[in-house]
């Protein structure tokens, strides 16, 4: 796997402001790649003890029998990863709440993009920074992966994503989770940070405000945006309307299925 540099954040120090209550059942965030997973995982590390939170990895299918403790009823914990959807990780979630959070297949070509292009990535991919590759070149690559060094958003997607939805897992979208964060002070911001909360077995606090500001501030994550040292100059704002129908053909349906239109 390639080695991500990220910089440490101080989170489990800001964690003890506030009073923590216990999990009783354990709490598993599921994400596609590059769909704000550290985002959601910061904010709700502020609602849970440092001692139950699950900092050894994160969970995938090749390391999932030596992390599988963190899925344990009898001691629970606050854990994370990227998990695809299989008889082991069916099975190893089935006692655990379970969040899943997804991100529009549109911005995710581009965000998976600038994540590849950037300094932080040191994979066998770095030879992409070249900018003998043309935007175009690099947002098929994403779509369509490459061959033999990165899987196809079309494989991403239904085994991240699509196969464990009617499973009873609940499904989030980045999008509104950032729309939320921006409007904090609404009541529909309130109501949506609760049913997260509730959907995870966290009793709603009465300074989860507070706790939700510290836990989505972007410095305290090495893979946000504006934390990674990328030139993604070559990259739009915005996918083109000709990936836009690539990704279409790639996974016809996909965008319907997880309530984008």
């Amino acid at each position: 796997m390639p080695r991500i540099s990220m910089t440490q954040d101080n989170l489990n120090e800001r964690n003890t402001e506030f009073k923590q209550a216990p999990l009783t059942k354990p709490v598993f965030l599921n994400s596609v790649p590059k769909s704000g997973t550290h985002l959601l995982r910061n904010i709700l590390r502020m609602f849970v003890p440092v001692g139950q939170q699950y900092h050894d990895d994160f969970i995938q299918i090749p390391n999932l029998r030596q992390h599988s403790r963190a899925l344990h009823p009898d001691d629970p914990k606050l854990s994370w990863g990227h998990l695809l959807f299989s008889d082991e990780s069916a099975l190893a979630t089935s006692l655990s709440h379970q969040i899943l959070l997804v991100r529009d297949p549109h911005t995710w070509v581009l965000a998976r993009a600038r994540f590849f292009l950037s300094e932080n990535f040191d994979g066998n991919l770095a030879h992409l920074r070249t900018r003998q590759y043309s935007a175009g070149e690099l947002m098929n690559m994403m779509i369509f992966g490459i061959h033999g060094k990165a899987p196809t958003m079309s494989d991403i997607y239904t085994h991240n994503a699509a196969a464990w939805l009617g499973t009873g897992v609940k499904l989030y979208r980045y999008e509104e989770l950032v729309s939320h964060l921006k409007d904090l002070n609404s009541e529909r911001a309130e109501a949506y940070f609760a049913q997260l909360l509730t959907d995870c077995g966290i009793a709603v606090p009465d300074d989860w405000h507070a706790r939700v500001i510290i836990g989505s501030d972007k410095a305290q994550s090495g893979t946000a945006r504006d934390n990674l040292q990328v030139d993604d100059s070559r990259l739009p704002e915005e996918l083109p309307d000709a990936q836009k129908r690539l990704v279409e053909f790639a996974a016809p349906g996909l965008r319907a299925l997880l309530g984008y239109t």
